[in-house]
């Protein structure tokens, strides 16, 4: 099973937490975190083209003139589509532009994503964040010294603490998760991962059990 080591400040080790291999040792899977990365990415898009159809218009409730006798063709309306201003024939309108990814393989995603953050010695544990109130500075400056002034961070910590999420939410480059509430996209794009080690627990506690590739 793998071996974290929890980092203090300076960057020195104070102790080590184990982890599941199921999560952070899983096949690194590159494809299928491309897979997951472009899903929630397309999920997250709203389309908002919308031509208004006939169906769409106000007006043309008679005819604009009469049947026969004029020498011109006929007509129903004037919000037709051949008419200007009328109606547009065929138009765009919003669709769903999600890409719906079963379960299994969102898990699969996150466990080789993180798997990959390990092996590439980008995967931090601390044993908890020293915050007894609410300060910015502080909190920037113990992620300064763990991480070594990484300019990009995710950090997961493992529930909803007010102290460190008003320290941490409006330091830049910095993405704030509660284990597991977190996503491959998270994972890739967060730089380095600074988690404490309540929430390695946790997230082994609800993933490790889950299907893996040969389930």
């Amino acid at each position: 099973m793998p071996t974290l080591a929890i980092k203090t400040i300076g960057g020195k080790q104070a102790g080590e937490v184990t982890a599941s291999e199921r999560v952070f040792a899983a096949r690194v899977n590159i494809p299928l975190m491309h897979q997951a990365v472009k899903a929630e990415m397309e999920n997250r898009r709203q389309d908002t083209r919308n031509a208004p159809g006939r169906g769409d218009m106000f007006g043309g409730g008679r005819k604009p003139f009469k049947q026969k006798g004029t020498g011109r063709a006929r007509q129903g309306s004037i919000i037709a589509p051949h008419w200007r201003k009328g109606g547009a024939a065929h138009g765009p309108h919003p669709r769903d532009l999600g890409h719906a990814l079963p379960r299994k393989m969102k898990r699969l995603a996150i466990w080789s994503a993180l798997t990959a953050k390990l092996n590439d010695a980008e995967l931090i544990v601390v044993e908890a964040f020293p915050m007894e109130s609410i300060s910015t500075k502080a909190a920037a400056s113990f992620l300064k010294e763990v991480t070594g002034g990484a300019r990009k961070s995710l950090v997961i910590i493992e529930g909803e603490d007010e102290t460190v999420i008003k320290s941490l939410r409006n330091i830049e480059g910095i993405t704030l998760r509660v284990a597991p509430a977190f996503s491959t996209r998270d994972v890739v794009n967060g730089g380095i991962i600074v988690a404490t080690k309540a929430a390695i627990r946790k997230i082994d506690s609800v993933w490790a059990g889950e299907v893996t590739e040969n389930a």
